[in-house]
Order: C-alpha cells, then sequence, then structure tokens
C-alpha cells in the first residue's frame, strides 16, 4: 500500500519527531528539573534535523537544496514552536485554573495541547513556504518554458 496523501505522509514523519521531542522535553522537564521554555526547545529541537531530511525526501519529495531549505526549515519549525507552546500555555491555565487535583500539571499538558498546534501550523508552513513545488523545465512545456523561464 502507497500512500499518496502529504498530510498523512507528515503524520506518520511526525510520530517519530513527537517521540523523540516530547521524551527529550519530559526529560528535561521532569528527570533534569528544567523551567518549561528550555525543555520545550530542547525537545522540539532533538527532532528536528530528522524531520527536515525525512519531510525532504519521503513527504514533500522536494528538490530544495539542504542549505536554503533549512534556512526556512528552521525560520517555520521556530515560529510554529513559539506561536504553538504560548497558545498551549495559555489554553492549558485558562483550561486548568481551577482543578485543583490537575493544576499542577498544567506545564505538561501545555506540552501536549502546544505539540497538537504545533504539527498543524508547522505542517502547513514546511509544505507552503520550505518544500513547495516549483515548475519545472516538463511543466513548463518543454523548451517553450526554458525560454519563459529565462
Amino acid at each position: 500500500m502507497k500512500i499518496q496523501s502529504p498530510f498523512i505522509k507528515f503524520l506518520g514523519v511526525g510520530v517519530i519527531n513527537t517521540c523523540i521531542g516530547l521524551s527529550v522535553t519530559f526529560l528535561c522537564l521532569t528527570l533534569f528539573g528544567l523551567p518549561y521554555w528550555p525543555s520545550t526547545f530542547i525537545g522540539n529541537g532533538a527532532g528536528a534535523l530528522a524531520s527536515f531530511f525525512l519531510n525532504r525526501r519521503f513527504t514533500f519529495r522536494s528538490d530544495v537544496r539542504v542549505g536554503s531549505g533549512l534556512f526556512r526549515f528552521i525560520l517555520v519549525i521556530f515560529l510554529c514552536y513559539l506561536l504553538s507552546y504560548k497558545a498551549g500555555l495559555a489554553l492549558a491555565e485558562g483550561a486548568l485554573r481551577h482543578l485543583e487535583p490537575v493544576e499542577r500539571y498544567t506545564e505538561e499538558w501545555a506540552v501536549l495541547f502546544g505539540n497538537g498546534l504545533y504539527t498543524v501550523t508547522n505542517y502547513f508552513g514546511q509544505k507552503w513556504f520550505v518544500f513547495r513545488k516549483t515548475k519545472t523545465n516538463r511543466e513548463w512545456g518543454g523548451e517553450y518554458g526554458k525560454k519563459i523561464l529565462q
């Protein structure tokens, strides 16, 4: 069975990245006692490099050069990280404010909320900005296309 949907492929790659990222995040948060922001930053960074190469080849089948693609990739990752984890923290703080038994786990819930938001925003950023398809010579009509592109 061949997977056709880029979003399904992205989710599959994301499972690998999420396992790595969340494991590292929770290790930093609970075992090493690091604060929320460094823990989520280190955890997300741990899966980012593998994500770039897997999504470049498997998900989007992109021929984007590593240098320029990696720069855009890091930019998208960073923006999605800031927006998603800030929103996740606000959501968890608002939702758990009066639930005393689980209120002490606000940061852990914020990580999970932020991770879900991050997955969706990151997909669209990668698809539309990092690995976007460009018109190749064949798509532009062979020799005629070459002249248009020159």
